[in-house]
């Protein structure tokens, strides 16, 4: 149970509380209102909150808007996008941070990359697949089901094996799927429309930051990027653009990472070996229908899985 001291309420930090409180509004209004609201109103809100509360669930399992764990993921526990339990979301990205292993196909568990001799036997129309959703255009387009699908599949297939770990955070999702689901139904809205308007395509906004977050690099600095976004971006993804500066600091909160990068920026952008796009405008221009990367990675000793 959470422990509460003389000074619980001075250590809150009020602006993640208070974007937590804003998304729950927005959406839960969007839903409430959507009969009289139009498609062009409820997709970009829509999608923007649900995509700002999956940017706060990153917040919360980095410790924050309070030292209670258990207050933590309760203020996050309904979860708008539908697809990653926030159990196993909060495990595999703490594995992430282990910067050693970033970008393998195997030890780290987001990363895009396929091992070469495993590429070598794919068949020819799922090349052609992951090749277009290794454009921007694709990762946005197509990226949130065929993250889901893959992910789940893996997940029911080990659970299948029986693998116990994370069973409860798949229970803890349907309690919160099924909440969600059940508000969109008793608010009348259609739950394709609630899925098409407001969930997929908050994925896909979300897809936008992991694009060009690590790139396949020897040098374990190299591998992170930093953009220097406009606030529209930066607020989304609560400056997890700042990523190395991010993974430098990952217990710093969302508001003072800025403040953090700015003081470092010339020996942050040395060691990255200026990994550096300048807004996500550069990285639409460069990328939407070009592939950042192959999909198979370099074939590289120093990435061999163990």
């Amino acid at each position: 149970m959470p422990k509460f001291d003389s000074t619980f309420f001075a250590r809150l930090e009020w602006p993640t509380i208070g974007l937590i409180a804003l998304t729950y509004v927005v959406i839960g209004s969007l839903v409430w209102f959507h009969a009289s609201l139009p498609w062009w109103v409820i997709l970009p809100l829509g999608a923007y909150a649900a995509c700002l509360h999956s940017s706060l669930q990153h917040e919360v399992l980095h410790g924050h808007p309070t030292r209670s764990r258990y207050i933590n993921e309760a203020l996050i526990f309904i979860s708008p996008q539908l697809w990653l339990p926030y159990g196993r979301y909060r495990d595999l990205h703490l594995a992430h941070h282990n910067d050693m292993n970033l970008t393998c196909p195997v030890r780290d568990p987001e990363s895009y990359y396929v091992l070469p001799d495993n590429w070598d036997h794919v068949a020819g129309w799922k090349k052609s697949l992951y090749r277009f959703n290794n454009t921007l255009f694709g990762r946005m387009l197509i990226g949130p089901l065929v993250s889901i699908i893959q992910f789940w599949s893996q997940e029911f297939m080990e659970m299948g094996k029986g693998r116990v770990d994370g069973s409860g955070c798949w229970f803890k999702f349907a309690i919160s799927t099924a909440l969600v689901l059940a508000f969109v139904h008793w608010c009348g809205m259609p739950i394709w429309q609630y899925i098409l308007l407001i969930a997929y395509p908050s994925i896909s906004l979300a897809l936008v930051r992991s694009y060009c977050e690590h790139q396949a690099a020897e040098d374990v600095g190299h591998r992170t990027i930093i953009v220097e976004a406009s606030p529209f971006w930066a607020l989304l993804f609560l400056n997890n653009n700042l990523h190395i500066a991010h993974h430098e600091r990952p217990s710093t909160a969302w508001y003072k990472l800025p403040e953090f990068y700015a003081a470092e920026k010339q020996r942050i952008l040395q060691r990255n070996g200026h990994y550096l796009k300048m807004g996500y405008g550069a990285i639409f221009r460069a990328y939407l229908f070009t592939a950042k990367e192959e999909v198979a990675h370099p074939n590289l000793s120093w990435l061999k899985p163990k």
